[in-house]
C-alpha cells in the first residue's frame, strides 16, 4: 500500500476528530458563548449539511484542478478554519466556521478517495479505501475523547487548536508523499463524462443502499449515551469507555470488511448488513442489560463499519470513468445518512417509545439497505447477462458474399 494512502488516512483522522468531537465537547461551548445545549448542537448539524452540500459541489468545482493542489488546498482551508473557530469571538461566528469547515473536509474526502482508488490496483480498492476511511475510525476511539479529555482541561478552544495542528502536520506529509505520485493522478477530467458515468440507475441504487446503510448506524450511535445510561442504567463515568469499545470494534471491521470487500464485495456487504440487523434486533431487546449492551454496543461498531470498503468499493466499480465525482455523491449519501438516522431516532424517542426504539429504526433502515443491496445484486446479473448476450451476437461476424468483397 503506498505510504501516500496512509497520510490520507491521517488528514482524514485530524479531520474527523474536528467532526465529531463536538459531542464531548457541547455542555462548555454553551456556557461559554451562552447558548442553550440544543443550540449548541446545531453546530453538529450545521457541520453534516455542509458536507451533504460541499462534496459534489466542489467536486465539480475543482475538477480540473490537479489532485495535489486541491487535497493541499483543502486542508490547508481546514486548518485555517479551525484557528478561526478556536479565536470565535461569538457563536455566530463558530457557526459560520463549522459550515466552512465542512465544505472543505468534504472536498478532501472527495479527492482523497478517488486519489487513492487510483494509486492501487483494482484488486486493492477496498482495502486503500479502508485505510483512508480508518482515519475516521480512528479518530472515534482516539481523537474524540481525547479533545472532550482536553477540553474538560484547558477549555474547549484547545481542541480547535490541537485539531488545527494535526492539519499542518498532515498537509507536510502530504507535501512529499504526493509529489511521487503526482504523475499518476493528475489525469485530465472532463466534467461532461463524470456527469454522464452519474446517469446509470445502479450507482443510484449503490448510494441508496449507502445512505440506508448510514442511518441505521447512526440513528443508535447518537444516542449510545443516553440508551447505555437511562435504559441500562450504566453509570455515566463508563460511556466514554464503552464509546472506545465502539470505536475498536469499527477499526477491526473496516480492517476485515477491506480484506473481503475486493475479493467478495457482495458476500461482505450483504452479509454484513444482515448482521447489522441482527445486532440492531438483539440491542432493541437487551437495552435493559448493562453487560449485554456493552458487548452488543462493540459489536455495532464491528458490524457497522465492516461495509463501509464494500460500499465505497461499489460506487467506484460502477462509475470507474468518474472516479472524483463519484465519490463525492458518495460522501453526501454518507452523510445524508449521519442526518436522517439520527433525526428519526429522535422522533421515535419523541414519540414515547422510549430510547431502545432507536435500535429498532435502526434494524428497520438496516433492512431497507438491504432490500436495496438485493436489488443491486438483481441490476447486476441483468447487466452481466446483457453483455453476455452481446458478446454472443457479435462473436461471429456475418461474412459477406464473396461479390460482395469485391
Amino acid at each position: 500500500m503506498p505510504l501516500v494512502v496512509y497520510v490520507l488516512g491521517l488528514s482524514i483522522f485530524a479531520q474527523g476528530t474536528s467532526e465529531f468531537m463536538l459531542s464531548g465537547l457541547l455542555p462548555q461551548i454553551a456556557g461559554d458563548l451562552g447558548v442553550s445545549i440544543p443550540d449548541a448542537g446545531l453546530l453538529v448539524s450545521a457541520f453534516a449539511v455542509g458536507m451533504v452540500v460541499g462534496a459534489p459541489l466542489l467536486a465539480v468545482l475543482t475538477l480540473r484542478w490537479p489532485r495535489r493542489t486541491a487535497l493541499l488546498a483543502f486542508l490547508v482551508v481546514f486548518a485555517a478554519d479551525q484557528v478561526a473557530g478556536a479565536l470565535a469571538p461569538g457563536y455566530g461566528a463558530l457557526f459560520a466556521t463549522r459550515v466552512v469547515g465542512a465544505l472543505a473536509y468534504a472536498g478532501f474526502w472527495a479527492v482523497a478517495a478517488a486519489t487513492a482508488v487510483e494509486l492501487v490496483p483494482s484488486d486493492s480498492r477496498a482495502r486503500a479505501l479502508a485505510v483512508v476511511v480508518g482515519g475516521l475510525a480512528v479518530a472515534n476511539v482516539v481523537g474524540v475523547p481525547a479533545g472532550a479529555l482536553l477540553g474538560q482541561h484547558a477549555g474547549w478552544r484547545a481542541a480547535f487548536w490541537a485539531v488545527a495542528v494535526l492539519c499542518v502536520l498532515a498537509t507536510i506529509g502530504l507535501l512529499f508523499t504526493l509529489r511521487s505520485a503526482t504523475g499518476r493522478t493528475e489525469q485530465p477530467r472532463a466534467i461532461a463524462g463524470e456527469l454522464r458515468a452519474l446517469g446509470r440507475p445502479r450507482i443510484w441504487v449503490a448510494y441508496g443502499t449507502t445512505a440506508l446503510t448510514q442511518g441505521a448506524l447512526f440513528c443508535t450511535f447518537s444516542y449510545l449515551a443516553a440508551l447505555l445510561t437511562r435504559a441500562g442504567g450504566l453509570a455515566e463515568g463508563w460511556v466514554p469507555a464503552v464509546l472506545t469499545l465502539f470505536g475498536v470494534g469499527a477499526v477491526i471491521g473496516l480492517t476485515v470488511g477491506g480484506r473481503f470487500a475486493d475479493s467478495r464485495p457482495t458476500a461482505t456487504l450483504t452479509a454484513g448488513l444482515a448482521a447489522m440487523v441482527a445486532v440492531c434486533v438483539t440491542l432493541a431487546f437487551t437495552a435493559h442489560q448493562a453487560v449485554v449492551t456493552v458487548v452488543v454496543t462493540a459489536a455495532l461498531g464491528l458490524v457497522g463499519f465492516a461495509v463501509n470498503p464494500a460500499l465505497n468499493a461499489r460506487v467506484f466499480s460502477l462509475a470507474a470513468e468518474a472516479p472524483t465525482l463519484a465519490g463525492a455523491v458518495s460522501t453526501a449519501a454518507f452523510n445524508v445518512g449521519n442526518t436522517v438516522g439520527p433525526w428519526l431516532g429522535g422522533v421515535a424517542i419523541g414519540a414515547g417509545w422510549g430510547y431502545p426504539s432507536v435500535a429498532v429504526v435502526s434494524a428497520v433502515l438496516g433492512a431497507g439497505a438491504l432490500a436495496t443491496a438485493a436489488v443491486s445484486v438483481t441490476l447486476d446479473r441483468r447487466a452481466g447477462a446483457g453483455r453476455t448476450s452481446r458478446t454472443v451476437a457479435g462473436s461471429v461476424p456475418e461474412r459477406r458474399p464473396e461479390t460482395a468483397a469485391r
